[in-house]
């Protein structure tokens, strides 16, 4: 393809991953959040409670940078450790009453942005995206 042609196709799609982070990072700005924050977050309340060590594999991150993450995460007050009801020497975090009304509100934040960004597409054209994306992952 040459400079003055259409752009290839992986470009098109990094171009759009990047729109959709800057949008992420602009959206989470009341929050104070990362979107790696708000991603273990939402790790968090779909599995709580979640052992560190399974954050970490979930997130695709060493099982340090998930203690890091939820060192963060404890100091704002959104999640907490505990330990394990059968094996004591495990550390689990799972959301204060805080944390999962916060993570309510990004969810919904997240839903409302989506379909403002993918409103450009008729439902035909999201289910053929869907598609090929999950295809392509």
């Amino acid at each position: 393809m040459t400079r003055s042609g259409p752009e290839p196709l992986s470009e098109l799609l990094i171009r759009c991953a990047r729109t959709l982070r800057r949008r992420s990072f602009h959206l989470l700005g009341p929050w104070g959040l990362s979107p790696h924050q708000a991603r273990a977050l939402r790790v968090i309340a779909e599995r709580e409670p979640v052992r560190l060590s399974d954050l970490a594999d979930a997130l695709h991150i060493a099982p340090r940078s998930a203690t890091e993450v939820v060192d963060g995460l404890e100091l704002l007050g959104l999640t907490e450790r505990v330990r394990g009801e059968r094996d004591r020497r495990a550390t689990y975090a799972r959301l204060t009453e805080p944390g999962a009304r916060t993570n309510d509100e990004i969810e919904a934040a997240r839903a409302a942005d989506a379909r403002d960004f993918f409103a450009a597409l008729d439902d035909d054209e999201r289910a053929a995206l869907t598609r090929i994306l999950g295809k392509l992952t």
